[in-house]
């Protein structure tokens, strides 16, 4: 079992300048990366954030504050939490941080869901 201080990551495939809007066929995770990436949406400002990626051509950045109107703080400790499950990827670009969806992550966990 996973524990908070040993969280698997899944690795990102396409950059947030230039992301892959395809969907890529991807195995279903282990149980516990499972576990982790639904419980990183048992939040509905989280739901809220993938659906904002998702509907975008280009990735957000602090577009999402507004988008959510959360505070600044809040949306980050959500957008890491999505970061840390595998199902957004986020750039440093200059003093901000683009974000957009991980499709491998996110199609994995489809992939899990099904499975079940």
């Amino acid at each position: 079992m996973t524990t908070t201080t040993q969280r698997r990551k899944v690795a990102p495939t396409a950059s947030c300048i230039e992301p892959d809007r395809s969907t890529p066929v991807a195995e279903a995770p282990d149980d516990d990366t499972l576990a982790l990436m639904a419980k990183a949406l048992a939040h509905p400002a989280r739901v809220r954030i993938i659906r904002v990626l998702d509907e975008r051509t280009t990735c957000v950045t602090g577009d999402v504050v507004l988008e959510l109107g959360l505070a600044q703080s809040t949306v980050s400790e959500h957008l890491r939490i999505l970061r840390e499950a595998g199902l957004i990827q986020g750039e440093i670009e200059g003093p901000r941080t683009r974000y957009c969806v991980n499709a491998t992550g996110l199609a994995a966990l489809k992939a899990g869901i099904v499975a079940l």
